[in-house]
């Protein structure tokens, strides 16, 4: 099992879900990534290469992350990975990006500012997709775009949703209390073994 954190993040970040995951009895291996200097071109055939040594079947990724994985899936669908699950990420594109970009803010994205803009449209991937979003509207987007609907305070609600998911579910948690949340963590752990969450 792969974590594959978020922007501006390290994989530090994803220590505590990993504690969570490793008192579950999983095995999680940490995979870090320039998100600004680096961005997709950089860190998506770094993943692919990971991915290909390591054999992991399974992939959990907090944010940019997840569009990083899906990114690595579309180019290279011959990986064996199985299941997917993403935390707060906007695989539709996010609007807290767009609001920064308005404002000036393209640089702080760096490299990863067009695949945070864009997103995807839809999932026909081999790999079961679920997303984890949060719903504790605490976190700077809420002050760069309007969010509609429900928020983790970065992330809308509307932006976790994608044609093609296996499952979603949104648990008490703001964008980066996810990698903190027990519910988060007891959510991971029921797609990781049953490619459903529990609702």
């Amino acid at each position: 099992m792969l974590l594959v954190h978020g922007i501006w993040n390290t994989a530090h970040w994803l220590l505590p879900l990993a504690r969570r995951l490793r008192t579950a009895g999983m095995t999680p291996a940490l995979f870090g990534y320039a998100s600004v200097r680096g961005g997709p071109a950089q860190a998506v055939p770094q993943l692919i290469a990971r991915l290909r040594a390591t054999r992991a079947p399974l992939l959990v990724c907090h944010s940019l992350g997840g569009l990083m994985a899906l990114q690595a899936l579309q180019q290279a669908p011959e990986l064996p990975v199985q299941r997917v699950v993403c935390l707060g990420s906007p695989l539709c594109g996010s609007a807290a990006a767009r609001g920064l970009a308005r404002r000036g803010g393209h640089w702080a994205m760096g490299r990863s500012a067009a695949l945070l803009l864009r997103g995807f449209t839809h999932w026909d991937g081999a790999a079961q997709v679920g997303q984890i979003a949060g719903c504790v509207p605490r976190g700077l987007g809420r002050w760069l775009a309007p969010l509609q609907a429900g928020s983790d305070g970065t992330v809308g609600l509307d932006e976790t949703g994608l044609p093609g998911l296996h499952d979603h579910c949104v648990v008490q948690a703001s964008h980066s209390g996810l990698l903190r949340s027990p519910a988060a963590a007891q959510q991971v752990l029921a797609f990781l073994r049953d490619g459903r969450f529990t609702h």
